[in-house]
């Protein structure tokens, strides 16, 4: 059995990390050059890095923080936020970052997800698919983007099967109705992917006790399990989660 990883998320806004609830309310969470370092020493298998705020801004990522936590750390990093072209592509892989991740951009142009997967290979390549609760939908989600202000009347489990046909590796959905609330992964909209896909999926969104990254990959089947505030405001550490996950017999790397 491949081992679950562990993802800790830095969402970035104006050279710090922040955290809020539900996309909304941040508060400030510290230095991302540090937090990166605290947690690949911790233990992360993975890191994500998320400009919140690019798309919302209609900028681009700010390369300068993709270089300066990709030269403190060694694991994989995903970076995110105002990626829109195969230009924008290039540039954050050369910053340091391992892997892309993509929301509105893919949704507004499909073609730019086989585009960068026949470039970089589909490994590179992790579609973010933002999504709330709309019972008219035939999965009981809808797709949002814009840092989770629009709804787009799309079917999220949908569009991410549409993702991984045009050459995605990673689908990273987050529920716009658990983010930071520490209330747990929104399992049933986790599973609602993974089982529409044959590709890793990341459950991001609500992580706040121990059980619930257990419930995201025995319930939700997500193979990687991303969370920011419990890791951030040191609520639980990077060992703690792991040696739980083992502990319940899932296999994990110490």
């Amino acid at each position: 059995m491949e081992a679950i990883k562990v993802m800790p998320c830095l969402d970035m806004k104006e050279g710090r990390v922040v955290k809020g609830v539900h996309f909304v309310d941040l508060r400030d969470a510290g230095d991302p050059v540090e937090n990166a370092a605290f947690y690949e020493k911790e233990g992360a298998d993975e890191l994500a890095m998320l400009d919140i705020a690019a798309t919302l801004e209609n900028r681009k990522t700010r390369l300068e923080w993709v270089k300066k936590v990709a030269s403190v750390i060694s694991i994989p990093l995903t970076v995110g936020g105002g990626i829109g072209s195969l230009e924008d592509i290039d540039l954050v892989l050369e910053a340091g970052a391992n892997k892309i991740s993509m929301n509105s951009a893919a949704v507004k142009d499909p073609e730019l997800i086989s585009g960068a997967a026949r470039v970089h290979g589909p490994e590179k390549i992790t579609i973010a698919v933002d999504a709330r609760r709309n019972s008219s939908m035939p999965s009981g989600f809808e797709l949002v983007v814009s840092g989770g202000t629009r709804p787009v009347g799309r079917d999220a489990a949908e569009w991410a099967r549409q993702c991984q046909e045009l050459g995605a590796g990673v689908i990273l959905p987050t529920s716009m109705d658990g983010d930071g609330t520490l209330a747990g992964y929104d399992i049933e909209f986790t599973r609602a992917i993974s089982e529409a896909v044959d590709l890793p999926v990341v459950a991001s969104g609500g992580a706040g006790q121990l059980e619930h990254f257990y419930e995201a990959v025995v319930q939700g089947g997500a193979r990687i399990v991303l969370a920011a505030s419990v890791f951030h405001f040191r609520t639980l550490s990077i060992r703690q989660v792991k040696e739980y996950l083992r502990d319940k017999g899932l296999a994990v790397n110490l």
